[in-house]
């Protein structure tokens, strides 16, 4: 598990910000939260480099450099001057993201999120979505309005191995924020009679762990399709922190994000934490 499933220890937060409007949120939030767990912060940005084009266009990796300083620039204003920063040089983004953060042994990257319109709403840009699928750790996704949660969290849960970790971490923010946790799993039409009393054993366990942590807890199950579910619930209790794993039950290995967890990063008004086992 991450550190944060694991034990609630925030040792480092790495924010990459590409210097764009997407990224405000990701900075506002990854550095209040770094704050709030007297954390380290980092900031990185991604020099993007292509071999075969530096062999044609003198000096293109300097202004590679250039450009991923200047993207930093935002952060190290809302972040001030205690906080790091670096860049990493990589072909992908999503490449150096993962490089950094192995590197300083994150143990939660933060990131924005692409704006929402028509059907984009519905997806997850294609570095978010390698970054979530392939880190080692817990990757908080955030929308430009994106603030640090001051009101209750949300936790998504159907009772696989991923969303155990993301019970845990759940627990961890919402005892250090003094914040209650809305436990919410989903059932659909097709689901049987077991399967509605399993979701049902499924929140009451999680809630129950909760309590233990010593968190505010209560629980529900709904029905309907997942992750409309999850942002209408969220929307109504006022929740402005989302916590899922990143696959569910139906997850496979190879898929480098679950679908439903996709669809909630890609819909939610709020920042959404997806953790893994």
């Amino acid at each position: 598990m991450t550190a944060l499933s694991e034990n609630g220890t925030l040792g480092v937060v790495l924010v990459a910000t590409d210097g764009s409007d997407y990224s405000a949120g990701a900075i506002r939030t990854g550095v209040a939260l770094a704050k709030a767990s007297s954390a380290r912060l980092i900031g990185l940005s991604i020099a993007i480099h292509n071999p075969e084009y530096s062999t044609l266009v003198p000096n293109l990796d300097v202004e590679a450099e250039m450009r991923a300083r200047e993207a930093l620039k935002s952060f190290s204003t809302e972040a001030g001057s205690d906080a790091e920063t670096m860049t990493i040089e990589a072909s992908d983004p999503y490449q150096g993201i993962l490089e950094g953060a192995k590197a300083q042994n994150a143990d939660i990257i933060v990131i924005g999120r692409r704006g929402k319109r028509g059907l984009a709403r519905m997806m997850v840009g294609d570095a978010t979505t390698k970054v979530v699928g392939h880190a080692d750790c817990a990757v908080l996704v955030a929308p430009r309005a994106a603030h640090l949660w001051t009101k209750g969290i949300l936790l998504a849960t159907d009772g696989s191995s991923f969303s155990e970790a993301a019970a845990g971490a759940a627990g961890h923010l919402a005892r250090q924020a003094g914040l209650p946790v809305t436990v919410v799993s989903v059932v659909t039409s097709s689901h049987d009679e077991a399967s509605r009393q399993e979701a049902k054993q499924v929140v009451s366990a999680k809630v129950e762990r909760l309590k233990n942590m010593g968190v505010a807890a209560e629980g529900k199950v709904m029905e309907g399709r997942p992750d409309e579910a999850i942002i209408k619930f969220a929307e109504d209790i006022g929740a402005d922190l989302i916590v899922v794993g990143s696959h569910g039950r139906a997850g496979l290995a190879s898929v480098l994000l679950g679908s439903v967890a996709k669809r909630v990063i890609g819909q939610a008004t709020c920042p959404v934490l997806v953790v893994k086992p």
